[in-house]
Formats: structure tokens, sequence, C-alpha cells
């Protein structure tokens, strides 16, 4: 052991690094996503901003960035393409006239509805080879990995956190 860090594990094969296996399994589930959502013309991010919105009221885009542990840019450009589709709406806020704030529209509402029995039927096509209790196992152990390595992202994930 040195600096703390264990050294348990060979990391010389790609199949024995931890990054490389959670990179490809996120690339899998995006196309599994995609696929089952191909009628939305929808991305799981883009579906995770209106997640989010979804039943909040009105939200700054840095308070929706922090519930996704998405970058500020990244939701930004989301939020101009959702309001293309009248998704949502960009008021100005009224405490601030320079920021603007992000609400789901009617619209928006129900098109969450339509997506999500899509978007589970691609999450569990994604977990169909476990078990149930291989899933929940599954399910701990990378929030755990996710909790105590969130501060090292770029945009760390902050679900209590307003602006």
């Amino acid at each position: 052991m040195s600096n703390g860090i264990r050294q348990t594990h060979d990391f010389t094969s790609l199949w024995n690094r931890p990054g490389f296996l959670i990179r490809r399994l996120h690339q899998i589930h995006v196309a599994m996503f995609l696929e089952e959502c191909d009628d939305f013309n929808i991305t799981p991010v883009q579906f995770g901003v209106l997640t989010v919105l979804k039943g909040q009221g009105a939200l700054y885009q840095v308070t929706i960035s922090n519930q996704l542990g998405v970058d500020r840019v990244t939701v930004a450009d989301v939020l101009r393409r959702l309001e293309g589709r009248g998704l949502l709406e960009r008021p100005i806020s009224t405490t601030d006239k320079r920021a603007k704030l992000a609400i789901i529209t009617a619209e928006g509402e129900t098109f969450v509805q339509a997506v999500q029995t899509r978007m589970i039927l691609a999450q569990r096509r994604f977990v169909e080879p476990l078990s149930e209790e291989e899933n929940d196992t599954l399910m701990t152990l990378l929030t755990k990995l996710m909790e105590a390595n969130n501060d090292a992202s770029r945009a760390p994930f902050r679900p209590n956190s307003g602006r």
C-alpha cells in the first residue's frame, strides 16, 4: 500500500480496469436507451434534464447541472434544444434579471410520461442478465463508488443544491 491506495489488482489489461468496463457499459446503455426511445428523438441527458424539471417548478441552469452531475455548458445546450421543441420554457428570473430559469411545459410533462415506459424498458434490458440480488449489489457498489469519488468530477453531483 502506498499513499493510502490499495494495490490489489493488475490494471494492465483492459478487462481488469473498472474505468474501461464502466465506460463500455455506459456506451451499451446509451445504445439501448436510444434504441428503445428512438421514436422520441431524445438523449439520456435530455431526458435527465426533463426528469429533474418534472414536478420541481422553475430551476436555474446551475441547479439542474448539480442535480444531474453534468457540466453547465452541456446543460445550457440541452435547455436550448428542449426549449426549441416546446418541452420547456426559459423565463427570466424575477430575482436576478441576468439569469434564466427553466420550467417544464405541459407538453414536456406529457412527453416525459410517454418516454418513461420506454426508458424503463431500456433500464430493465440493461440489467436483465443479473439476478435481483446481483442488481441490488451492483446498485449498492455503483452508488458507493459514485459517492466516494464524486468530488473528483468536473461536474460533481449535488442533488440537494440550489442556485
